[in-house]
């Protein structure tokens, strides 16, 4: 009984220098970034950036695995139920970690203590696009527009609970305007219809905007951020256009499973930060309408949670549901 003790107590004492051995010798083997999209798209794209330079930057392996499904609810239940030790990571967005919690009701993971932020990697503003019939250039003046006409202008998604729906349904919220919505099965498709005339606005990233914003096709109200974008300049916050206070924001972060070694959460945060600063990959963001961030482990926890409170509002209060 003695030994047994002794034994427990040596063990319990190497347990601290052997977690701190890991840590020093992380990584041994490959480190997985799952994305919980299908390839191709901007997570994946983002993600597949940061791997090639983490690669590099910890001189071993780092793979993008898809794994898509479930409205990106399969991959990161893949991740939050994987062994904590830094090998498998997941690039998530705040449909993973603010949205979707809110819209399932057996979500089979919670956001908030499954996971450990790791850090923001970048976000991506979205633009309040009008179709130029629209008698409208600028927000207040479509708040004005949209209150005297109640149930008369209609806005295009890429389905219910996407982040444009969320953009909308919070601009809506804050604006006490009614307006109807039409959801599509995917972006593109609603944007067509947009251009078309058979669509009031919608919100829409900023990358696919651009161009029909500067050949007319398109009128822009407003970016959805706190900040003007570098590329388009010109474009004022919606917050400084008429809705004081208004930020939606797509954006995009890793995550490691709950119960990570503080070192290697540690580790990865000072790597990511590193390279998402990087001069080369800030520009490569830019010209993607994407804005670098690079935050710390903490600061990416404080978001998230502000991200999840705010979004389990705004679901709530308009009542959706999707299961």
């Amino acid at each position: 009984m003695h030994y047994r003790f002794a034994h427990a107590c040596a063990l319990a004492a190497l347990l601290p220098s052997m977690t701190a051995l890991a840590a020093e010798s992380y990584p041994a083997k490959p480190v997985r970034i799952v994305v919980p999209f299908a390839a191709g798209g901007s997570t994946d794209i983002l993600a597949r950036s940061i791997a090639q330079r983490l690669s590099e930057s910890m001189r071993s392996p780092v793979i993008v695995e898809n794994r898509p499904g479930g409205a990106a609810v399969v991959g990161a239940d893949h991740v939050a139920k994987s062994a904590p030790d830094g090998y498998t990571l997941l690039m998530g967005t705040n449909t993973t970690h603010a949205v979707a919690p809110h819209l399932y009701s057996k979500l089979p993971y919670n956001p908030l203590r499954d996971f450990v932020p790791i850090s923001e990697v970048a976000y991506n503003p979205q633009f309040l696009d009008v179709h130029p019939s629209i008698p409208v250039r600028n927000v207040k003046a479509l708040i004005a527009l949209a209150s005297a006409r109640p149930g008369q202008l209609n806005y295009g998604t890429a389905g219910q609970g996407t982040t444009a729906h969320m953009a909308m349904e919070l601009f809506r919220s804050m604006a006490g305007v009614d307006m109807v919505h039409v959801p599509y099965k995917g972006t593109g498709p609603a944007l067509n219809d947009l251009l078309g005339g058979h669509l009031s606005l919608m919100f829409d990233v900023v990358l696919t905007t651009l161009p029909h914003m500067k050949s007319g096709k398109i009128r822009v109200l407003g970016v959805s951020s706190s900040q003007r974008v570098d590329v388009a300049p010109e474009v004022p916050t919606i917050a400084e256009s008429g809705l004081p206070g208004y930020e939606a924001l797509v954006w995009f972060g890793l995550f490691v499973p709950a119960g990570t070694p503080g070192d290697i959460v540690t580790r990865l945060s000072s790597e990511v930060g590193k390279i998402v600063r990087h001069p080369k990959l800030t520009e490569a963001f830019r010209l993607q309408g994407l804005t670098p961030v690079g935050s710390s482990s903490a600061d990416f926890t404080t978001r998230v949670r502000k991200e999840y409170e705010l979004w389990g509002k705004v679901v709530r209060d308009a009542g959706i549901k999707l299961d």
